[in-house]
């Protein structure tokens, strides 16, 4: 098979293609025929040697990649033969291996793909893409929202809202029936957000974007409205600009800082002055949230069914598997959309 591998950490230049040995399934495992595999911030973050989440890096030579979607060809001992054929998609976990076009995983890890019961001719089955980008992307959206109440009466601001997690938090934002205000950096991507559905699309790599969101708040109802919450996955200095806009009562979800600032961190006399609350999801508090044996795979599931209820459809940008060393590029100078996927 061919597969993307890493021997040595690096820039992106360091993932070569190549062709290696099939992968067999060992007990409780499948094979799955990858037919997209995800690309994460953190898979960026690993090829470059840095751990991220993981408690140790891999050891060289690696192949990448821990979201995969496809078909099940071939099932290990003690697996029912009955996954055969199967269109799935699963979390590798902490073992990579997706950036291929054979892959292992642990039966465990496997959800079928989902219908949505909309359009003409019936269901419409799930697209292997979407299944990447709900699969980890998707639960973490799932574990953000977990931390703030939306409906009708909301006003939410979502920087970075072209990207992965931001496509999803607009979409579930605007199906509650909230107000949304989209910030996402360049032309094309403030369309994308415009598409999505934000009533409010901006560019904050402009300047004078902050006065065009408080202009926009100022003419919402009678005498105008503050933000009720900011879904911040940016941090620094966007961050703590939007969060000057919370009115009494808002939440700032903090869950990431692509600005590579940090997160916008306000003190306690500050949040008690203004009578505002802040929550990081991430870690341990997103998996208490969630409860259940296995807190991960009940964000999944739930990502699973909120795209079955419609309440969002994925955003993807597709590279070629051979093309990885590409999409690691664009990932990390922010010159991507939605969830960027490989595809064999």
């Amino acid at each position: 098979m061919h597969a993307i591998r890493l021997h040595a950490f690096g820039p992106a230049e360091n993932l070569t293609y190549e062709t290696v040995e099939d992968p067999r399934p060992a007990a409780g495992q499948v094979r799955i025929a990858v037919a997209a595999a995800g690309v994460h911030l953190v898979d960026t973050a690993i090829r470059r040697g840095e751990k991220g989440p993981l408690p140790e890096l891999p050891t060289l030579p690696t192949i990448p990649g821990r979201e995969v979607a496809g078909t099940v060809e071939s099932v290990g001992e003690g697996v029912s033969a009955g996954w055969l054929g199967k269109r799935v998609v699963a979390h590798i976990g902490l073992v990579p291996g997706g950036y291929a076009e054979l892959t292992v995983v642990d039966a465990a890890r496997l959800h079928e793909l989902p219908e949505r019961a909309e359009g003409p001719d019936g269901p419409e089955g799930m697209d292997f893409a979407e299944a990447v980008a709900l699969i980890g992307t998707g639960r973490t959206a799932m574990g953000v929202l977990g931390f703030v109440e939306l409906d009708a009466r909301s006003v939410v601001a979502i920087p970075a809202a072209a990207g992965g997690i931001g496509t999803l938090l607009v979409q579930y934002a605007k199906h509650v029936g909230a107000t949304v205000v989209g910030l996402a950096g360049g032309a094309a991507k403030v369309a994308r957000v415009r598409g999505y559905g934000a009533d409010l699309a901006v560019d904050y790599r402009q300047a004078g974007w902050l006065d065009e969101v408080r202009g926009f708040l100022k003419g919402l109802g009678d005498g105008g409205r503050s933000l009720t919450a900011v879904l911040d996955g940016v941090g620094g200095d966007t961050g703590r600009a939007l969060v000057g806009l919370l009115g009494h009562g808002g939440t700032h979800v903090t869950f990431g800082w692509s600005e590579q600032k940090g997160p916008a961190v306000l003190g306690e006399d500050e949040l008690a002055a203004r009578g505002i609350s802040q929550v990081s999801p991430l870690g341990p508090a997103m998996l208490a949230k969630a409860g259940g044996e296995n807190p991960l795979r009940v964000l999944e599931l739930a990502a699973l069914r909120a795209y079955a209820g419609g309440y969002f459809t994925p955003a993807v940008q597709r590279f070629p598997l051979a093309e990885a060393a590409s999409a690691h590029a664009a990932l990390e100078s922010r010159g991507t959309y939605g969830k960027v996927v490989l595809v064999p």
